[in-house]
């Protein structure tokens, strides 16, 4: 054998013989046959095939030359074995190059599903075959995640599309919100080629989802053919924005349903608040259009829909038509509480608080889920029964890192820091809740100084937070007063997040608290119509506290004809800043316009406020009356505000009946102790002041050193 540029030849024996015409023999001597063009094309399909394969085919070379003179038709039959080696070495390199798309396809699906879409692109980009499927795997990762600029990019390469394409393509740009995304998804759907119904069907839901019911009808009414997630989709849409009463209409008018069409019908009239309907509805079609096992999940929807109204009863009655689970009921269709039945009544009543409910339901499981032993455990923490919840967590089989959360939460509400630190260090997995828990315990329990160590640590870690994180630390500079930690804090929050309304709030209060009243204004300024209550209360009280109580007014009236409704949070601020303008009159007539006007009902510190406002004017008899005409206990702040007036108009006697009231209330704090005592002091009544210092060495109370927060920089 010898090779001669990858052609393959091969010398045959001499002893090979046939017959000429004549019938005389010939010998073929030294003979060369060449079949190298066959072989080149087999190499170059499949070079491990055809080594595999050389001694079979040299075999048959042999013989196919041996008889091709004497049985010529033989050599037909030779020429179609070639033809069978090709095309088999043809089908084994396809089956090899399908198998490979195959696992490439697989693993680009796997990594979307896990979130890993860099991954799946480089894998994509690195792939040297691709098909129609890989290019829709790829193109469906970046349309989960909204990147619809690298999708259709990606769309517009793509050498062949089908309608998997087109489709995926067009329900990405609907799913996005925007006018600009959902004339793309209509341009791309009347360019399609060819459609099917999954087509129009993705039309109806995504103009549906934009609230252009108009659009979605259009489409409806407009396509060849309708199945019943057509209909489905239409009912969705008209609940989605809140057309109740077409949605009705559209379910009754539907030729078949299926459980999807009675689950999605209850789902939205839960979510519009129409429970008896949905409970009309389960009952008067679930067991004509639901099997069994479908219903049960209907019945789970509307269950925590009426937990989440606090209709505690109607969710039990549910819960009891559900049979339980035994062989009677496994022949009726298998129309038997579930799991998430147990879990769905068992949170019913944790929302309400009756735990004793709960516990009773929990213990009457057989068969428990993760979800059902985070719900009870979490449902003692509500309630602070902290021991109850660390029995149980004693008992979990395999606490995962929602357990370890709750647990941390529960402990540093009940100001128990040292096992809420104990359960974070023990928490096998954490994550950004865990260190958020931990963090706001601190935040909570007045320990800003151990709080911002957890955060470093969080850092050094390498643990991004998040805007619960950013939020406790801003929470932390307004208790600090530390505008130059605030702003730091203010950089991270623009490095890491878009400031939403709640972080925007947050750096309103942190900025007024420190001083910083004109960062405060451009930072609300800046929120434009984003602005929701909390932030009018949060710039209102920035001011008040500024001491610019002409500002607060103006922006409280503001507020109000911008149809914002105010809360008893706002009237805390507005009485504030009347108090500090000595606006008398203002803070009677604000006051009266929160019951009145808006039937807020009066709190302490309303009542605090104003009689900060009426006795800082001097007039402490109408003060005294205010105290008198509480519905409440008056608490220190009210005593407080009374004894700061008695100081400010040097009204002893009255002082002194205000600083009994306060020494009852607390009996460890010396403020109205030292306060009493100066005002002696200031008036020469030296005995009284005696007396008072007497009482406090005899009550064993310790004067606290006052102190300030100076920031030194070093030069």
């Amino acid at each position: 054998m010898s090779n001669n540029d990858g052609v393959m030849g091969y010398f045959l024996p001499t002893i090979v013989t046939t017959d000429d015409d004549d019938g005389k023999g010939k010998e073929l001597s030294g003979e060369r046959v060449f079949y190298g063009s066959t072989f080149r094309l087999i190499s170059k399909l499949s070079s491990t095939a055809s080594r595999r394969k050389t001694s079979e085919q040299r075999d048959s070379y042999y013989y196919c030359e041996m008889f091709r003179s004497k049985h010529r038709s033989l050599h037909l039959s030779c020429r179609r074995f070639y033809f069978h080696l090709c095309l088999s070495s043809l089908s084994s390199t396809n089956a090899s190059h399908d198998s490979q798309l195959r696992q490439l396809n697989k693993k680009i699906m796997q990594l979307n599903r896990a979130g890993r879409f860099q991954e799946a692109r480089t894998l994509f980009d690195e792939a040297n075959h691709k098909n129609t499927v890989t290019w829709n795997s790829i193109i469906s990762g970046y349309v989960k995640t909204r990147e619809m600029i690298k999708a259709r990019q990606l769309f517009d390469e793509m050498p062949e599309r089908d309608l998997v394409s087109w489709n995926t393509m067009i329900s990405g740009y609907l799913s996005c919100l925007g006018r600009a995304y959902i004339e793309e998804g209509k341009r791309l759907f009347d360019l399609m080629p060819e459609r099917d119904i999954i087509s129009w069907n993705t039309m109806i839901s995504g103009y549906a989802r934009n609230g252009r019911m108009d659009y979605a009808l259009h489409y409806f009414n407009k396509m060849p053919d309708r199945n019943v997630v057509s209909w489905n989709a239409v009912i969705s849409g008209f609940l989605q924005n809140c057309d109740v009463k077409n949605a009705i209409e559209t379910f009754n008018r539907m030729p078949n349903r299926d459980a999807a069409s009675l689950s999605g019908l209850v789902a939205g009239l839960v979510q519009n608040g129409e429970l008896d309907k949905a409970a009309s509805f389960l009952h008067q079609t679930g067991k004509d259009c639901v099997a069994g096992y479908e219903l049960v999940d209907v019945y789970n929807t509307l269950i925590a829909g009426y937990g989440q109204k606090g209709m505690i009863h109607e969710a039990r009655r549910l819960f009891d038509e559900i049979p339980s689970n035994s062989p009677d009921h496994l022949q009726r269709n298998e129309f038997i509480r579930n799991m998430i039945s147990w879990n769905s009544m068992i949170m019913c009543y944790v929302r309400s608080g009756d735990v004793v409910s709960a516990r009773d339901l929990f213990d009457q499981m057989v068969d428990r889920d993760i979800i059902t032993w985070n719900t009870m455990i979490s449902g003692y923490v509500h309630i602070s029964q902290m021991d109850q919840a660390s029995d149980l967590f004693q008992k979990m089989p395999n606490p995962d890192t929602q357990t370890w959360n709750t647990m941390i939460s529960g402990y540093a509400q009940i100001g128990k820091l040292d096992l809420a630190r104990d359960s974070f260090e023990k928490t096998p997995h954490k994550n950004c809740v865990s260190w958020n828990s931990i963090i706001s315990g601190y935040e909570k329990n007045n320990d800003h100084k151990g709080a911002i160590k957890l955060f470093i640590r969080m850092q050094s870690e390498g643990n991004k937070p998040d805007r619960h994180t950013l939020s406790s630390l801003l929470a932390i500079c307004s208790e600090f007063v530390s505008l130059e930690l605030g702003v730091q804090i203010h950089q991270l929050v623009v490095k890491i997040v878009v400031p939403d309304s709640p972080l925007n709030n947050s750096l309103i209060t942190m900025y007024a608290r420190c001083g910083a009243i004109d960062r405060a204004e451009s930072i609300f300024d800046e929120m434009k119509f984003k602005k929701d209550v909390i932030s009018w209360n949060a710039m209102i009280g920035g001011y008040a506290s500024d001491g610019s109580a002409t500002k607060a007014l103006e922006l409280f009236t503001i507020m109000k004809s911008y149809k914002i409704r105010p809360t008893y949070i706002t009237f805390i601020s507005v009485l504030s800043a009347c108090a500090h303008a000595g606006l008398v009159e203002e803070g009677r007539r604000q006051f009266k316009s929160m019951v009145c006007e808006y039937g807020i009902e009066a709190r302490v510190e309303h009542y605090a406020s104003l009689v900060d406002v009426i006795g800082r004017y001097g007039d402490l008899d109408g003060a005294m009356d205010v105290i008198k005409g509480m519905h409440m206990e008056p608490d220190k702040a009210v005593w407080g505000a009374i004894l700061g007036a008695c100081r400010m108009h040097n009204n002893v006697e009255l002082a002194r009946f205000a600083a009994d009231e306060l020494m009852r209330i607390e009996p460890e704090s010396s403020a109205p102790y030292v306060l009493l005592y100066n005002m002696y002091a200031d008036a020469e009544r030296w005995e009284e002041a005696s007396r008072v210092r007497m009482l406090m060495d005899d009550c064993k109370i310790v004067k606290h050193r006052g102190y300030s927060l100076v920031n030194f920089s070093a030069r």
